[in-house]
């Protein structure tokens, strides 16, 4: 590659932060909704989101340059493939991500990215005073926001999840932290030998009613704090995306709480990106750095991992790699 392609690629790069927050301003305002099979022009979308038309206008043809939309005759859109994603209800829909990512408190923590990179401290709590964690808690319509952000990964990741591992030996499945429960209403739904017990912070697990519904019968909400104690009674504990939320104390700590209270003969299944080697998996990479800049956690290697599972009380037995997004680390306690 020679230094002018290099260099127009990294300028690229650089100003990914402007497609990114145009898309999430798209998906926040709801235009791919909006658009649905049909062609609007942007006045029309204009008055349907309460939006600026001149202004909408240029995001659009900004977004139809990139091709999240296409741009035909008399300022009309219509969704382009890559565009359907946003829709609310596409099978992978991605919207509620982006609305998440455009709230102004996670740009922020990035924004002190350089921060956290010289001092090693939180770059959200060096903006904020406080962890991301308080803010939201703080912050209902936030809290909302993220919940349904998580919510929107569950279904993508159940599928793979069922698909890679065979839940038929346990008979009580506890979700440490499984937000409003669509993870773990997917597993009980084609596994109906199984109980359920879904465990988190008192104001996410009172929204899991509606998601729940359909296995209610079998499955138990409990709320509680997992850094403190996990409800006894389970003979598998199931951790999706915990522990990267956390430095090594704090995710020794969730993980010595499920010790305490698992099954002799139980399993521990934790759901977690890790680290590529040297060069590769980018994904996981920059989601490392999301963790560092936002909540103050880390992604880890299979090592990193096996040495926290050996400190706390369990051993890694095997991995299941279900895809770029998420491996499956089985882990016995010792």
């Amino acid at each position: 590659m020679d230094e002018e392609t290099a260099a127009a690629e990294l300028m690229q790069m650089i100003n990914g932060y402007q497609v990114s927050q145009a898309i999430c301003v798209a998906a926040t305002l709801g235009i791919a909704d909006c658009l649905g099979e049909g062609a609007r022009t942007s006045d029309e979308l204009a008055a349907m989101t309460a939006a600026h038309p001149q202004s909408l206008y240029r995001l659009l043809r900004a977004l139809a340059s990139v091709g999240v939309f296409h741009e035909g005759e008399g300022r009309s859109f219509t969704l382009a493939p890559l565009g359907r994603a946003l829709r609310s209800d596409a099978p992978h829909s991605v919207a509620p991500w982006a609305r998440m990512v455009e709230r102004p408190y996670y740009r922020q923590a990035w924004s002190d990215l350089l921060h956290s990179v010289r001092t090693g401290e939180n770059a959200f709590h060096h903006a904020y005073g406080m962890g991301v964690w308080d803010y939201r808690a703080r912050q209902p319509e936030e809290s909302a926001i993220f919940d349904s952000a998580m919510s929107s990964f569950a279904p993508p990741v159940a599928a793979a999840v069922l698909e890679a591992y065979d839940f038929s030996g346990f008979k009580t499945l506890m979700d440490v932290g499984g937000g409003q429960g669509v993870l773990l209403a997917a597993i009980l739904a084609v596994n109906p030998h199984l109980n359920g017990v879904l465990f988190d912070q008192p104001q996410v697990v009172a929204g899991a009613a509606a998601t729940i519904g359909a296995v209610a019968d079998r499955c138990q909400v409990v709320a509680g704090d997992f850094f403190a104690s996990v409800p006894e009674g389970a003979d598998g504990h199931l951790m999706k995306w915990i522990l990267h939320d956390w430095d090594d104390e704090r995710s020794l700590a969730v993980l010595k709480s499920s010790r305490r209270s698992i099954e002799p003969d139980g399993k521990l299944l934790v759901l977690e990106s890790i680290l590529a080697p040297r060069n590769e998996g980018a994904r996981a990479k920059f989601a490392d750095l999301n963790m560092l800049a936002v909540p103050g956690g880390q992604e880890r290697t299979t090592e990193e991992y096996g040495r926290l599972y050996e400190a706390s009380g369990f051993a890694l037995a095997r991995v299941f790699d279900t895809g770029p997004r998420i491996s499956i680390m089985e882990c016995r306690p010792v």
